[in-house]
């Protein structure tokens, strides 16, 4: 793969000509700083950028978050529209993890009354909530369970008993996409769901107590329950089996099309189909199905965090004010207008690694951050900070109302187990105060801080590119890990 030549358009942002790779018809776009620069350049996921590029219908640029590393077809971190009629959608610009994303979780608990209790807190978070490669233990569902959860989302938990209904006003969509479409899901995805319901996976996925550091827009804040030494509890996960199987099954159909129809693409991991063809509405029906169960997922473990809490603590989760402030999806494609050579057009945005940033007065924000924005969650990694953002008028022109999703992995896991020692890196923890908990010692390993990317310069390229401002900055104190 030819690694295509950044040209600096200003301090956070750098530009990949359109005769740098063949076939390209639009710029592709990197958000970045010298500070991270120095991390990609010559990486394949530049290569990955200028190959988005090439697809049909795509529309004004593609682009890539200071987040951005390899990944498949597209980087993660990337971000790119497309006409509705003559563009694409391609499962590779999702990704494997349908609606990987991450929920944030307030408490009215303060960091000096948890830290006695840190350690049987995170045990009890372990217990409550399933963890590492292929778990299961969450919720069995039935054949018609598992087509209802599919269906209806955040919500179908709710009605069951696992959520209060105010938890829904404050997810992305409420919680749940409107176009899906159960039958459109193979039966062997569906399998795969059927015992993951409720468990947190492995990878980068994490459950983490944190307290919050320092605020930035202290009125936002406010408005979200956040203030300084107040304890929070963030949650990243996805999709699980099920996601990872829809993304299986639509890649190696569209691939057969593709290959029937003697057309080949300038990398076959971009695999896609016409929006509006069989296959394209289908993927997307898909799509809106697997992110249905994230979001059932992470309500699930909602319900698990209040009774850990709950159980250890020795009062009600109303007691302890345990309330949803956000969750918000990555790994998703929506159909949204935007402006598009002087004009409103509704495309289809997909967003890999990447995240909506939509400012204020945005009716997709929950009403009660309707006037500040909406908010952004960037973990970081398990022994740095985490951000609260918030995403600003100029993300809409500059990145179709979009930000980075987290740090950045700045190393490969393989790499990463290579590097590190178990031993070094929980002992690190330990002497920072930060409780860990893993399903292995592989998934310490493979997450440990050294393997990703500064999220201070990650936070400050969306910053300064425009996209999102800071409203608080989170610190781990305790975590489980996949």
């Amino acid at each position: 793969m030819r690694m295509p030549t950044l040209t600096p358009v200003d301090p956070f942002t750098y530009r990949i000509d359109p005769t740098e790779v063949p076939g390209m018809r639009v710029p592709g776009v990197l958000f970045s700083n010298a500070a991270l620069l120095g991390a990609v350049s010559g990486d394949p996921s530049l290569g990955q950028l200028a190959n988005v590029a090439t697809l049909p219908g795509i529309q004004l640029h593609a682009l890539a978050m200071p987040d951005i590393h390899f990944g498949y077809g597209f980087p993660v971190g990337g971000v790119a529209a497309f006409d509705l009629s003559e563009g694409v959608v391609s499962p590779g610009g999702i990704g494997y993890d349908i609606n990987c994303g991450v929920r944030l979780l307030r408490t009215r608990l303060r960091a000096e009354e948890v830290r006695p209790h840190l350690k049987a807190l995170i045990d009890a978070l372990y217990r409550e909530v399933p963890s590492g490669v292929g778990s299961k233990g969450g919720v069995t569902l039935s054949g018609r369970e598992i087509d209802e959860v599919l269906a209806g989302g955040a919500a179908w938990a709710v009605e069951r008993g696992y959520g209060r209904s105010a938890d829904l006003a404050v997810q992305e969509e409420n919680g749940r996409h409107p176009d899906a479409e159960p039958s459109a899901v193979s039966e062997g995805a569906r399998r795969r769901g059927l015992r993951q319901l409720g468990t947190l996976g492995s990878g980068n996925h994490f459950l983490e107590v944190q307290a919050v550091d320092e605020l930035f827009f202290p009125e936002f804040a406010q408005a979200m329950g956040l203030e300084p030494g107040g304890v929070v509890v963030m949650l990243h996960t996805g999709s699980r089996g099920l996601g990872h199987q829809i993304a299986t099954d639509f890649i190696e159909l569209m691939n057969g099309e593709l290959a029937r129809q003697g057309l080949s693409l300038v990398d076959r991991q971009l695999s896609c189909a016409p929006i509006h063809s069989e296959s394209g509405q289908r993927y997307l029906k898909a799509m809106a199905a697997g992110a249905n169960f994230a979001w059932a997922n992470r309500q699930l473990i909602t319900h698990a965090v209040r009774r850990a809490f709950a159980n250890v603590f020795h009062r009600s989760d109303e007691e302890l004010g345990l309330e949803v402030v956000y969750d918000i999806a990555h790994n998703i494609a929506k159909e949204e207008e935007h402006q598009v050579d002087g004009g409103r057009r509704r495309v289809l945005v997909h967003r890999k690694g990447a995240t909506r940033a939509f400012p204020a007065g945005r009716e997709e924000v929950p009403v009660a951050y309707r006037a500040f924005g909406q908010p952004v969650l960037i973990p970081g990694d398990m022994g740095t900070a985490s951000y609260v953002l918030a995403g600003l008028p100029t993300s809409m022109e500059k990145s179709f109302g979009s930000s980075c999703h987290g740090a950045g992995r700045l190393l490969s896991r393989h790499a990463a187990v290579r590097q590190f020692r178990y031993d070094q890196v929980t002992g690190q923890l330990a002497n920072r105060g930060i409780v860990i908990r893993a399903a292995s010692r592989e998934g310490v390993t493979e997450e440990a801080p050294g393997a990703y990317k500064d999220v201070e310069e990650v936070v400050k390229v969306a910053e300064g590119a425009g996209l999102t401002r800071r409203v608080a900055r989170l610190v781990p104190l305790g975590v489980v890990k996949g």
